[in-house]
């Protein structure tokens, strides 16, 4: 039994790739070259993100040559496969698995992130560094390579998310656009926030300092949090405030950004 045929993911992005590829012909080199011409989800995965993040500098074929085998370590490529089925769970956008692989850069960019920490924890931290700035560049998002990243992730839209280098992020975690973790000054060491398991950070929203957001927590909009977020808890505010409690035990799976005020002034 071949690879592509134990391998439901893989046969149903060829499916839609060659869909795309009769629907638009303009799309077809792009699919030819970053799905159909490959031989597994990994290796297409290096070439779509050579692809994109390659410049003069670092072509794009010697970019895959060094992508490919990042990729195909079972605990990133298991991440990976996660993180496209959560964009299609969660994302009304998503309407196929290759929309999303093709042109997302919320997921895209977090893929180039797994390679980037690769790097970095083998010690080849110049190139984890390079890689680092090609993502800010391309995708406009900031992942430290640093910073450890757990599997199911979605990051929607993406714009202006900023991930610093001793955060964590469990799994499971939804981040819209603008979301920042980060520092609070010039501190060194442990500075960056840890985020639990199933958390919805909203947009725009800022988790600053070493601080814990506890798991199935939910993250209003705007809001700005500087102290620790009880797990299965939501806040809202600048500063942010609890304010109730998510009607989910994984609010990130299911995406309601709605914040129902359970609690009085008295209790904030």
């Amino acid at each position: 039994m071949n690879q592509r045929s134990m391998d439901p993911l893989w046969e149903r992005l060829r499916l839609e790739a060659s869909e795309i590829a009769r629907r638009e012909p303009f799309l077809e080199p792009l699919v030819v070259s970053c799905i159909l011409g490959e031989e597994c989800y990994e290796d297409a995965l290096a070439s779509l993100l050579a692809m994109r993040l390659s410049e003069a500098s670092l072509p794009a074929s010697a970019m895959r040559l060094m992508f490919a085998p990042l990729l195909r370590d079972p605990a990133v490529a298991e991440a990976s496969r996660r993180d496209l089925s959560a964009v299609v769970e969660r994302d009304p956008a998503a309407q196929s698995v290759a929309v999303p692989f093709l042109h997302f850069k919320g997921f895209q960019s977090l893929q180039a992130y797994r390679v980037s920490h690769q790097l970095w924890t083998s010690g080849r931290c110049d190139l984890a560094h390079y890689i680092q700035g090609r993502i800010s560049t391309v995708y406009g998002l900031d992942f430290h390579p640093a910073a450890k990243v757990g599997a199911g992730i979605l990051i929607d839209h993406g714009t202006g998310v900023v991930v610093g280098e001793t955060a964590t992020i469990g799994d499971n975690v939804s981040i819209l656009q603008g979301v920042t973790l980060g520092g609070t000054g010039k501190e060194i060491g442990d500075r960056h926030p840890k985020i639990g398991n199933g958390v919805l950070l909203g947009a725009g929203a800022k988790v600053l300092g070493n601080i814990r957001v506890g798991e199935g927590s939910k993250v209003g909009a705007g809001s700005v949090v500087l102290h620790e977020v009880p797990p299965h808890c939501t806040v809202v505010g600048v500063p942010a405030r609890v304010v109730g409690t998510p009607r989910a035990q994984q609010p990130a799976l299911d995406m309601d950004q709605e914040i129902e005020i359970e609690f009085d002034n008295d209790h904030l």
